[in-house]
């Protein structure tokens, strides 16, 4: 689908990806409803878009059914219509083992990145099918289909984005949706501070790191990915090698990836 003059929502609109996404679609000619929880960093989008008019912002709990409802029945109103929505609002756990994390930790962990995807899927999808054309992105990860140690609950949140969406795609084959699946790798943003399990920032020289991928650069990607109806996007080396190996050796991969991680310093 292209996005010139279309209306798009992209969740987690106030920092990250998120941003990016919001900040490429608006440069590709769309217009962008950014949401997020965090209204200080939607107004640092906006500030950053250039001011740009076909930006909108609203404060929405995804995590909150009730509150996704009435957030877009309110911009159906408001604009008319939707075209498309970027599901990117996510958050990781604490750098904990399973026995070890409390059920708070895990409930908050699927409440944003399952829940918080089903919620705004199903909140727009009725009207998305009398749209000429429409577009879903959900936003997994390579932790989705590979187990990364310290990050069980977090793969198995998106785990099950990955399989709704899959899921999705196959009952919406023949209809004006197109949905895409987007499986990031190491993407040079803030999530642990974001997601307030840790105050670390990634650094300079971790940002010009050869083997992260930079936000603008995975949103460049996901954009284009959606220009031509992809169903699977893999952002960065990584997850496509990882994607790769797992598929062809899973315990080879997976005590690869536990080696990888056991050298970091969470």
């Amino acid at each position: 689908m292209e996005v010139i003059n279309k209306n798009i929502v992209v969740t987690g609109g106030g920092n990250g990806m998120g941003r990016e996404l919001t900040i490429e679609l608006l440069s590709k000619g769309a217009r962008v409803i950014a949401v997020d929880i965090n209204q200080i960093g939607l107004e640092e989008t906006f500030i950053l878009s250039g001011e740009n008019k076909k930006l909108l912002t609203r404060v929405v709990n995804i995590t909150d059914k009730e509150t996704v409802f009435k957030f877009s029945e309110e911009i159906i109103s408001t604009l008319g219509h939707i075209d498309g929505v970027i599901n990117n609002a996510g958050i990781i756990q604490p750098f904990k083992e399973i026995k070890d994390l409390e059920f708070e930790q895990i409930d908050k962990v699927m409440d944003v990145n399952f829940y918080g995807t089903i919620y705004m899927t199903k909140a727009f999808l009725s009207h998305l099918l009398t749209r000429p054309e429409g577009h879903i992105i959900n936003i997994a990860s390579m932790g989705g289909f590979l187990p990364v140690p310290g990050q069980s609950l977090y793969g198995a949140s998106k785990a099950a984005v990955k399989l709704m969406t899959e899921g999705l795609y196959s009952e919406l084959l023949g209809t004006n949706i197109h949905v895409s699946i987007v499986f990031p790798g190491a993407i040079a943003t803030d999530i642990m501070k974001n997601s307030q399990v840790s105050n670390r920032t990634v650094s300079g020289e971790e940002k010009n790191s050869k083997m992260l991928t930079s936000p603008s650069t995975a949103a460049e990607l996901i954009i284009k990915g959606m220009e031509k109806n992809k169903y699977r996007i893999f952002i960065g080396k990584d997850s496509k090698a990882m994607n790769f190996m797992y598929s062809i050796n899973p315990g080879f991969a997976t005590r690869l990836i536990n080696r990888i991680m056991g050298l970091r310093e969470h």
